[in-house]
């Protein structure tokens, strides 16, 4: 057994069930203030991912997307859950574009909040993954919490975020993030980094599962992408969300919420 999965099973069970992914140096928590607004409406399904929170992964190729899936699928199993919603944010929301398009028949529909297809050239890919590689050398010279700590403030400047270093639970969020290990986050930024990940572009042609694309105004670069996602997938729908950057759900939780609601 590759995981010993952390996950949080909740809400009202006689209700449909929401499975949700966090972002990259997320974890079990990232959604709790959107689920306390929705809580009475679904039942709730929360994963600490590979290199996050209290999840074990027990060899290396426990990191990668295709192994994650094919784990949360069996997760589900497990738990006999034979269909559920999913939303995924940024990583997560790779992840869960991935089990939409090679497990189609467990999800009704699925929004993706911040999430990309992968990258398009073998160039681009290579690229990325000697970024990611940079930043993994970072994280494994983090000696203490300190450290971490100026690393995920300078993490947070990226133009990607906006104003989010202004926002009131700016500091709460960080100290979440402070949980992770960063020598797991190595781990995961290097096998299931957007440069690693499977190209799944020319699957979203066939996708015909309704799909609720999340974009912040701020966020000009997944702006671009996600109108190429409408344009190779007639089920898929963009909500560009007004004066947030790529954390929808932080900056705006009420925003988000209600489009759960409404798309769901």
């Amino acid at each position: 057994m590759t995981y010993i999965f952390n996950y949080s099973l909740t809400g009202n069970f006689h209700k449909p069930l929401i499975l949700f992914l966090h972002g990259f140096m997320g974890n079990i928590h990232e959604f709790d203030e959107a689920i306390k607004l929705l809580y009475n409406n679904f039942s709730y399904l929360t994963i600490d991912l590979p290199g996050h929170g209290k999840t074990q992964v027990l060899d290396d190729e426990g990191y990668t997307m295709a192994s994650t899936a094919t784990a949360i699928i069996q997760l589900l199993d497990q738990l006999k859950i034979d269909q559920c919603y999913l939303i995924g944010y940024s990583m997560g929301g790779r992840l869960a574009l991935y089990l939409t398009l090679h497990f189609p028949h467990r999800f009704i529909k699925v929004i993706l909040e911040s999430a990309s297809p992968g990258l398009a050239t073998e160039t681009a890919r290579l690229t990325r993954i000697k970024s990611d590689a940079q930043i993994a050398q970072k994280l494994t010279r983090m000696i203490n919490k300190d450290d971490f700590y100026h690393f995920l403030n300078n993490w947070y400047q990226r133009p990607i975020f906006g104003d989010i270093k202004n926002h009131p639970q700016y500091q709460s969020m960080i100290a979440s993030r402070l949980t992770n290990h960063p020598l797991n986050l190595v781990k995961s930024l290097q096998f299931m980094g957007t440069g690693s990940q499977p190209y799944l572009w020319e699957l979203l042609i066939k996708n015909t599962i309704p799909l609720l694309l999340l974009v912040g105004e701020k966020d000009e670069k997944f702006i671009g992408i996600n109108i190429a996602i409408t344009e190779k997938c007639n089920f898929a729908k963009l909500q560009i969300i007004p004066q947030v950057g790529h954390n929808i759900h932080l900056e705006n939780t009420l925003a988000f919420v209600q489009h759960i609601q409404n798309f769901l």
